[in-house]
């Protein structure tokens, strides 16, 4: 698999800044803002996020003029990390490339849960975001499929809402979502592996 523009890969790219010391407070932004989401949902405070960077609030809102561009910057920067990890495992086994972007997806799924709330799921962005995951993921699974490592009788999208479900639920700690997705996985593996 080679690196494709994906249309989120575009949108990333074009919301950077490309001045290195704006992209370092950008970058520093957008981890901090997955960090509060992920601890507070979408209500995380903007304040809160801006001290977690390091930065102003002048700077935040100069990158971010409103919520909504700061919940659909850190929404697209997730799902263009996964496309790249697709890309990275590419080259694995089957099974196992599928595997290893499985896993990524699961911490992905923490930080959208918050930030889809504040999103409308018919926007550019979100449809933008969707259709990336299925280019990305999706021959992963196709090709697990074709190897005879994952069933044959569920198509991708099932295999999404799958661990979107369990990463809806909350666990006592990773460890045990793990084993959950690990045990799930242990489902779609086709039979006699």
């Amino acid at each position: 698999m080679t690196a494709q523009p994906y249309p989120v890969s575009e949108i990333a790219a074009a919301r950077r800044p490309h001045r290195k010391d704006a992209a370092r407070n950008y970058d520093a932004l957008l981890d901090a803002a997955r960090e509060a989401f992920a601890e507070h949902g979408a209500e995380a405070s903007l304040e809160d996020i801006a001290r977690r960077a390091g930065v102003g609030i002048g700077t935040l809102y100069r990158n971010f003029p409103t919520r909504r561009d700061l919940f659909e910057s850190v929404y697209a920067d997730e799902v263009n990390a996964l496309c790249q990890v697709a890309v990275e495992v590419a080259a694995l086994e089957p099974w196992e490339a599928l595997s290893a972007w499985l896993r990524r997806f699961t911490g992905y799924m923490v930080t959208k849960r918050a930030v889809r709330e504040a999103l409308n799921d018919e926007s550019d962005i979100f449809q933008a975001c969707r259709d990336s995951l299925y280019a990305a993921g999706g021959p992963l699974f196709e090709r697990a499929q074709e190897a005879g490592e994952a069933r044959k009788d569920m198509d991708f999208s099932d295999l999404l809402r799958m661990v979107a479900g369990i990463t809806a639920t909350v666990f006592d700690d990773d460890a045990q979502r793990d084993r959950v997705l690990g045990i799930a996985l242990d489902g779609v593996r086709a039979a006699g592996r």
